[in-house]
């Protein structure tokens, strides 16, 4: 076999390995071809040109996987392929309300028996024990039923 045809082998080899490290790390199967590729082009180095050829290649071979193998494990490239972000949000939990009995708020709408009332900044809906309260009327959390604010009217 002549010389470029084994150049050929270790350069795709080399480049097989290249892209598996680097570019599309854990599809093994680019890295497995240029693993492949370039045991067949030490091996036809060393068949071919005899144990110096080989051994040139075969340590010039390592320092190079070594170096692609550097790269791919530098932070920067593992951090492309994990999962570095971390969700802070939350729902709110009905088991913990935000609003408390004795909190005072002001209706938005008329409450018949359910409406909407402001306490402080927050917007929630509200329902009565079964009267009528008008808008713009003052009202006091009862009870937290469930998921429901019981209300009813400041007097």
């Amino acid at each position: 076999m002549d010389w470029l045809t084994i150049a050929l082998l270790l350069l795709f080899g080399l480049l097989f390995l290249a892209v598996e490290v680097i570019f599309i790390p854990g599809t093994t199967v680019v890295g497995l071809v240029g693993f492949g590729l370039l045991i067949a082009g030490i091996w036809f180095s060393y068949r071919d040109f005899g144990t110096g050829a080989g051994h040139v290649l075969l340590a010039s071979s390592a320092v190079v996987v070594g170096f692609l193998i550097y790269l791919g494990l530098r932070p920067k490239n593992l951090n492309r392929m994990a999962l570095t972000n971390v969700n802070h949000a939350r729902v709110h939990d009905v088991r913990h309300p935000d609003v408390v009995p004795g909190t005072t708020g002001r209706t938005l709408s008329a409450l018949r028996p359910a409406g909407t009332v402001l306490f402080e900044d927050d917007r929630r809906e509200v329902t009565t024990r079964g009267e009528f309260v008008a808008a713009g009327s003052e009202v006091r959390v009862l009870a937290i039923e469930h998921n429901r604010i019981v209300v009813e009217k400041v007097a």
